[in-house]
């Protein structure tokens, strides 16, 4: 086996690389690693459809690095040198460089014709938007670009795997549902940089800390589950679920609280109805779990996190 390293910097090996796995005689095995995912690449890996497995990569767990280094692990977020720095100042240092990197050369060298300091306003805007849903037109007058071109960077950034989109789950309801995806930035600690959030004292204290805690609860809960499909859930009379799981063909529920104790909303009772929901879970940071009603369930992060924990759906 051959491993092949930032095969974002050469997709040109693609059509190479067909050729020698197909070959009947003495067909080659290869371990391609990249920083964005295939279908993005200038030249797409189309050519070995078929012939490869993608797997994608995420930085530490919550279950990796122990329940009791939780609250480190929100603030710094997955990627290793940030998560493992001796302090929190050289942990976001690490992180001011890693964006600077990937304004500056990375996103250049797979053919982005933009500025870096356009498109790191960009995703500082999306950072105070984090968890909201897409509004294109907004985002193109305040950047005086095109909606079509805050798409591509929208596009772009998910690409590298820096955002996740999350689609909306459409269904044949006569409620009016919102189809407008949300989008969060996928790894805790670039969030809270862009933010401007640099210790536990100022996550605490900045008004944008349930959306942080929101979307760590996603980014923990989809590399746990690993569903089928996902998605979030809203209409335009306010009920809303942050996230729809089919898995196993069971259809499961999510809603992410940062609530001493959560009770039961409007929301989650339409949802249940509205869903056909198998189960909703309630994620909170608290220690202890407990039934709200039938289906519903409040359930520690701590516990979720767990690779365990949904070994049975």
């Amino acid at each position: 086996m051959v491993a092949i390293d930032e095969i974002q910097h050469r997709p040109n090996l693609f059509p190479v690389l067909r050729v020698l796995a197909d070959r009947e005689s003495d067909p080659a095995r290869f371990l391609i690693l990249g920083s964005a995912a295939p279908d993005f690449l200038r030249q797409p890996a189309e050519t070995l459809a078929g012939r490869m497995e993608t797997v994608v990569l995420r930085g530490f767990s919550l279950n990796e690095v122990g329940v009791i280094q939780q609250p480190v692990h929100w603030l710094r977020g997955g990627f290793p040198r940030s998560y493992l720095a001796d302090t929190d100042v050289d942990s976001a240092a690490w992180r001011r460089s890693f964006i600077t990197a990937l304004l500056e050369r990375d996103l250049p060298n797979l053919g982005l014709n933009s500025t870096p300091q356009l498109l790191r306003r960009f995703w500082a805007m999306l950072a105070h938007l984090h968890g909201q849903t897409w509004n294109g037109a907004e985002l193109a007058r305040a950047l005086a670009v095109s909606q079509p071109t805050v798409r591509r960077y929208l596009d772009i950034l998910e690409g590298v795997f820096m955002l996740r989109v999350l689609a909306p789950w459409r269904s044949n309801l006569m409620k009016r549902q919102v189809r407008s995806p949300k989008v969060y930035v996928r790894d805790s600690g670039l969030l809270h940089s862009l933010l401007g959030v640099l210790d536990q004292k100022g996550l605490l204290e900045s008004p944008r800390i349930g959306a942080s805690w929101e979307g760590y609860v996603i980014e923990e809960l989809l590399a746990r589950i690993e569903p089928d499909e996902a998605y979030f859930w809203g209409t335009h009379a306010g009920a809303e679920l942050d996230l729809l799981v089919l898995k196993n063909g069971r259809r499961l529920g999510i809603e992410c609280k940062r609530a001493d104790a959560p009770r039961m909303t409007p929301s989650m009772r339409t949802a249940l109805a509205d869903l056909d929901l198998d189960r909703l879970y309630v994620v909170y940071p608290g220690i202890r779990r407990y039934d709200l009603a039938d289906k519903v369930t409040v359930v520690p992060l701590l516990q979720v996190a767990q690779a365990d924990h949904w070994a049975n759906l």
